[in-house]
């Protein structure tokens, strides 16, 4: 198989049947909910909180709150509940997260939605862990990851996944192909491709997108959803202090396997950087919609269905005047 990347990748347009751009649905039906967007802000502590996460929940966003203060999980789901939102939590695979699965059931504080976060997620305690959930809150919408190979998929859905999430180490923090030589780093796009062969169920592409343009390759390869990381950093909403350097404005943005999240300097598989201030995740979000509506007639369709029936070619390389 020939792998290739987002930018060896360019959709080739087709018939516009639409007089206007803002015409085009860029909708998704993701489980239980639709949503305005198929995007998702990284469940990194640098990118969501429970402020953040209220305000996708209002605005028909969807989001997945982190895993990295265990402790108020079942008070966020509770809150985001009494407040009449859906509730999107991660849970681990280690012994505690069983007793928190307990918890929420005991509590009827089911989330709507639970993501399974472990970095290599094709794993025989990720499948304990999903038979777990079902069993006891089955009636949450379960999403695993991370993955990165169709047998991957395959034996995830099969235990029991409703959705699956997919990449290895491609995200910008991220340095796992540098540590470990494993991960779809360089070849997200084709990861992609490669698992869509064997998934039945909805996919979400979880890092490597730079662009708005990435969002129309990774649903013409097969994801439902898109999880992006630096992109959605740096905004006024989200977490963290600005860090001004240089006359310049920044705020800081680290990988979930980074010595600075875990604390230590121990399997260290991400890295801290500055990402520059962005204003408003609003304006972000209103020119992916516009950018997406613009792809979609680009694609000669209606919605975003169209974008996974376009023809493409690969390129050696891009110019980039």
């Amino acid at each position: 198989m020939r792998t290739f990347d987002y930018h060896n990748v360019q959709l080739l347009p087709e018939k516009c049947i639409i007089k206007s751009r803002s015409e085009a649905d860029t909708s998704v039906q993701f489980g239980p909910r639709k949503f305005q967007l198929p995007v998702v802000p990284a469940n990194m502590e640098t990118v969501m909180d429970e402020n953040l996460a209220t305000w996708m929940a209002e605005h028909d966003y969807f989001y997945v709150m982190h895993r990295f203060q265990p402790e108020q999980r079942l008070e966020f789901v509770q809150s985001m509940h009494k407040k009449g939102l859906f509730a999107s939590i991660s849970v681990g695979i280690k012994d505690a997260e069983y007793d928190f699965i307990d918890e929420l059931k005991a509590a009827d504080a089911v989330p709507e939605y639970t993501t399974i976060d472990v970095a290599h997620g094709h794993s025989d305690f990720v499948i304990k862990m999903i038979k777990y959930i079902k069993k006891e809150i089955p009636e949450t919408f379960l999403i695993v990851g991370n993955l990165g190979t169709p047998d991957a998929v395959r034996e995830i859905e099969n235990a029991g996944a409703d959705a699956t999430k997919i990449g290895i180490g491609p995200g910008k923090a991220c340095i796992t192909k540098y540590k470990t030589g494993f991960g779809t780093g360089g070849w997200q796009l084709s990861a992609l491709k490669w698992c869509s062969k064997a998934a039945t169920k909805p996919m979400i592409a979880d890092g490597g997108i730079r662009t708005n343009g990435d969002l129309a390759k990774s649903i013409r390869f097969g994801a439902t959803m898109m999880m992006i990381g630096s992109v959605f950093a740096g905004h006024v909403e989200s977490p963290g202090e600005i860090v001004e350097k240089n006359g310049r404005k920044f705020k800081q943005y680290w990988g979930s396997a980074s010595a600075k999240q875990k604390g230590e300097h121990h399997n260290v598989e991400g890295r801290q950087l500055l990402i520059p201030f962005k204003g408003n995740i609003e304006d972000t979000l209103l020119e992916m919609k516009e950018d997406l509506q613009s792809s979609i007639s680009y694609a000669g369709g209606k919605d975003l269905m169209s974008l996974r029936k376009v023809n493409y070619v690969l390129l050696d390389s891009i110019d980039e005047s």
